[in-house]
């Protein structure tokens, strides 16, 4: 496959893989999904990469989902779902659970390098990740998205007071609840992934993979995957209750989902609450 949208490289036995659409912030388009899987899976049948690092171009990780961008309009147009709500289920589960769940499955492991806005989707992809490294200027979002990863990213109290409000949270915040592993200056992020990545990859390959294997066993042994797959017929739900009349947040047509309008709001009043003591 001809990347358009990430690039990739290999550097020491460590696979970069970058969404490359800073100018949309790296917003997930269904062809930046699908240069994503293909990606994961050349990893993956490459013997040489023993570590996999996922980052974003540009001033942030990801903004989330593409909601309209030319190129996302023009695949849409040559490539429309099912009509209804079979085509908006059937496409949502393949693009957000299906690839989403076999990344976080990848035999080897696999590292986020995240930083600005890592919001909605961009939560998701960082979740599916082994490990978390987070700039100083990472702004994340979380919902009750496609696949509803929050209660075992943040812990369950502090998944609902979070998601209740609709705020975005720091990488400092993010470490402290335990989503995030080290959080660093955002001009060393780079540079401790691929140290952390390549200390990784001196380590045997199979060993690393029987490794992962059990941890992410403890966690399916605990509900994980019953619970993503569950969730998601909510995840549906909301997304279309979003549109009902009687519906408190309008939706903004074209521009961002109405809980982020509403977290941005929940932030500056914050700042100017602190301006303010």
């Amino acid at each position: 496959m001809d990347y358009t949208q990430i690039t990739y490289e290999v550097v020491d036995r460590v696979a970069r893989l970058s969404m490359n659409r800073p100018r949309v912030k790296n917003a997930q388009s269904r062809v930046l999904l699908e240069e994503l899987d293909d990606a994961f899976a050349r990893a993956r049948d490459d013997r040489e990469v023993r570590v996999v690092v996922l980052r974003g171009e540009g001033d942030s990780f990801s903004a989330g989902h593409d909601l309209g961008s030319p190129e996302q309009r023009a695949d849409r147009e040559a490539r429309p779902d099912e009509a209804g709500l079979r085509g908006r289920y059937g496409g949502s589960w393949d693009r957000n659970i299906e690839l989403t769940m076999r990344w976080r499955n990848h035999p080897k492991p696999t590292v986020a390098a995240v930083h600005g806005d890592c919001i909605f989707a961009g939560w998701m992809i960082a979740s599916a990740m082994d490990v978390v490294f987070a700039a100083d200027d990472t702004r994340f979002l979380p919902t009750n998205f496609q696949y509803f990863s929050v209660p075992w990213d943040l812990g369950i109290r502090r998944a609902k007071e979070v998601l209740f409000q609709s705020r975005f949270l720091s990488a400092e915040e993010g470490a402290e609840y335990g989503f995030v592993n080290r959080v660093v200056p955002l001009a060393e992020l780079d540079d401790e992934v691929m140290e952390y990545a390549r200390s990784v990859a001196q380590n045997d390959p199979f060993q690393l993979r029987m490794i992962k294997l059990a941890i992410n066993q403890a966690q399916d042994a605990q509900g994980f995957t019953p619970h993503i797959y569950g969730a998601f017929g909510l995840h549906i739900l909301s997304s279309i209750g979003e549109s009902d009349p009687t519906a408190d947040l309008p939706e903004i047509e074209g521009r961002r989902r109405p809980m982020v309008q509403r977290a941005i709001e929940n932030q500056r009043r914050a700042e100017e609450k602190r301006k303010q003591r």
